[in-house]
């Protein structure tokens, strides 16, 4: 193509819409189900239960330390069809495209989409572009629907969590919220922030042996680890107790946090994982989680209570218990 920038004539539908399809995502999602260019993808799917999940990423900037925005469509949706328990198998991609973002950024944004749909063991099997006018966006706006298969005897949902059950969250949190904050904001610290933004289908993979001794698995995204405690604590209808000291949080986030009067624990993550295990088995399920690069400081943070049913307490340093509240407002807006 020889525009360095998108056009409006790029989402036409004509010659140029086709070039860009060819020359930017053909050329970098190539696979067996992209190159039949039908209206919609043909799949080949396993006999078993399909999860399936659909997520919409406006974040800005759309290049951060870690990631960028293409990278942050792939791992979100995988890794909420690993929280089901499903295998993550295809993926679609939708794009809506500001007139004038450079066609540079937007080479770098699909191969970024391609690598990490080849680390995660997906295909990207159908899309759709649409390009808006100057003003209209910010950049560029993705949205990825995906499908997996859920293997047998694997159901993870709130209501199968008893009391007792060990929580374990498979790192440390709010480094992804710190880290597009940081970068937003020109915020500079003597360690630098990366975003913790991975596909976690590794995690879904070497826990499903563990089959009903896995109750529920959730990514702590928007709204941190304490919006999906609460969640998870209501939809069980029992109590959670969490130590704060056992919750793992990287000692730059810490005192960023600190400084900025901020909690990491309300801060987004994207490369995280909160488990509810049984008890007998979550010291196994810790171990295999050392195991896996992405979850190499898993911790043990908490269980479930039958009382206060519904509510989420934390456990202080001082050995005090306070309630641990869901995320109110915006604590970082745009951050996936």
């Amino acid at each position: 193509m020889k525009a360095e920038r998108i056009l409006m004539a790029h989402g036409s539908g004509g010659l140029m819409s086709q070039q860009l399809i060819d020359e930017v995502f053909k050329t970098a999602w190539r696979n067996e189900y992209l190159e039949t260019m039908l209206d919609g993808a043909l799949l080949d799917l396993p006999a078993g239960r399909v999860a399936m999940s659909t997520d919409s990423f406006v974040i800005t900037p759309i290049f951060f330390p870690g990631g960028d925005i293409g990278k942050l469509s792939i791992c979100g949706t995988v890794n909420d069809l690993a929280a089901c328990g499903a295998l993550p198998l295809y993926l679609s991609v939708a794009m809506i495209i500001e007139e004038g973002l450079p066609l540079a950024d937007l080479h770098r944004i699909a191969e970024s989409m391609a690598q990490t749909a080849v680390q995660a063991g997906v295909k990207l099997v159908t899309g759709d572009t649409k390009v808006v006018e100057k003003g209209s966006a910010d950049g560029i706006f993705i949205n990825t629907t995906g499908i997996g298969l859920i293997p047998e005897d694997i159901d993870y949902r709130p209501q199968r969590i008893r009391e007792g059950d060990h929580i374990i969250v498979t790192g440390t949190v709010g480094d992804h919220g710190l880290s597009i904050l940081a970068q937003r904001e020109g915020l500079r610290f003597s360690t630098p922030v990366i975003s913790d933004c991975a596909p976690l289908n590794a995690i879904g993979r070497k826990l499903a042996p563990y089959k009903a001794d896995i109750r529920c698995m959730r990514d702590p995204t928007r709204g941190g680890l304490a919006t999906v405690l609460n969640e998870i604590a209501a939809q069980s209808n029992l109590g959670i107790i969490v130590r704060d000291n056992d919750i793992p949080v990287s000692p730059v986030v810490r005192g960023a946090c600190d400084m900025l009067g901020m909690d990491p624990l309300y801060m987004a993550n994207e490369g995280k994982m909160v488990i509810f295990a049984a008890p007998e088995k979550s010291a196994a399920v810790l171990k295999t989680l050392h195991g896996i690069p992405e979850s190499r400081a898993a911790a043990i943070i908490g269980e479930l209570r039958a009382q206060p049913a519904g509510l989420v307490l934390i456990e202080t340093e001082l050995g005090a218990e306070r309630i641990l509240g869901p995320l109110e407002g915006e604590h970082v807006p745009r951050i996936c």
